[in-house]
């Protein structure tokens, strides 16, 4: 693996986290009431409004208890499958806790995409290991990586790092990925203002009622954060430079009123982006700690080589 590879695999990683944080999205009917479909004005009822359906009402009382439930719950196992146009293509499986900040374990695949061929031709198949902790992310590069890396093979990344180097979006990302939870799911699909029961349907075997709506990404990005009006107009600059303006949330929640399956889609300038997430067995232990700081190198430190080395071949 050269010293080209290493930088794009590097960035290609924090890729990934930042398209999943800001606009994984998948499937569903793309907004479109079904035939025989049931819609309410999430927003309207919320105030107590009376106009819709009781049926309607009912779909917002299940969404409401879908949400303060998965909030509850405090962990689960995942798994999810991301696309962005012919750029990329991931799979994950793991397991997440999120009652102090996000901690979990993950283990993930380039499927298709540049970047899976890349790590092809350099002899891996494309699997890394990924563990979440409340300040930071880190991916296992493989031994490739560490053969050309002083024997590290674990990237860090901090979220604050991020901040720096993304500016407004990945502010957005630390607060998601240290705030993320099945609620959001949830509450994104509240924030449309239009929420559409599908109707009932099967998820890998456990009866489900599927709902749909559509959503302003900026509005998302509104009621799902706490950050401030300068870093919310920053991030709507970089949005429209990226072409997503819309996303299309579709969830599906059990009897006992827990989401077990998401999916999202988006549009933008390099293509559609989607992503399908399945969640099981809520309340599962997970534990994650830091990877020996012997096999780790930080991702601030690695661009900062790379910034000296472009600088030495320059001059």
């Amino acid at each position: 693996m050269n010293k080209a590879l290493v930088r794009r695999a590097g960035l290609s990683v924090l890729t990934v986290v930042a398209l999943t944080g800001l606009a994984a999205c998948n499937g569903g009917n793309g907004g479109k009431q079904t035939e025989g479909s049931k819609q309410t004005d999430a927003g309207k009822q919320a105030d107590g409004g009376t106009d819709g359906t009781d049926s309607a009402r009912s779909a917002l009382s299940v969404l409401q208890a879908a949400q303060k439930k998965a909030g509850a719950a405090n962990s689960a196992k995942i798994e999810s499958t991301m696309s962005v146009g012919t750029t990329m293509g991931t799979e994950s499986k793991g397991a997440i806790r999120w009652d102090n900040g996000v901690t979990g374990v993950m283990d993930l695949r380039y499927t298709s995409g540049p970047m899976a061929e890349n790590l092809r031709k350099a002899g891996s198949d494309g699997r890394m290991k990924a563990r979440y902790l409340p300040d930071a992310y880190y991916v296992d590069m493989g031994p490739a990586f560490a053969k050309d890396m002083g024997g590290k093979s674990w990237i860090r990344y901090s979220y604050d790092d991020m901040v720096k180097l993304m500016g407004p979006s990945g502010a957005l990302l630390k607060d998601q990925m240290q705030n993320s939870t099945p609620e959001q799911g949830v509450k994104q699909l509240l924030a449309s203002g239009q929420v559409k029961e599908v109707g009932k349907e099967d998820v890998r075997g456990v009866q489900a009622t599927h709902y749909t709506g559509t959503l302003d990404v900026q509005k998302m990005a509104e009621a799902n954060s706490k950050l401030d009006a300068k870093t919310l107009a920053g991030l709507k600059s970089q949005l429209e430079q990226t072409g997503v303006t819309t996303s299309t949330v579709d969830i599906w929640v059990d009897k006992e009123d827990l989401l077990v399956k998401k999916t999202e889609r988006s549009e933008s300038k390099i293509g559609p982006i989607n992503s399908t997430v399945f969640y099981t067995d809520y309340g599962v232990d997970v534990a994650a700690e830091a990877p020996a700081a012997d096999r780790t190198l930080d991702f601030k430190d690695l661009m900062k080589q790379q910034q000296k080395q472009q600088k030495q071949q320059q001059g």
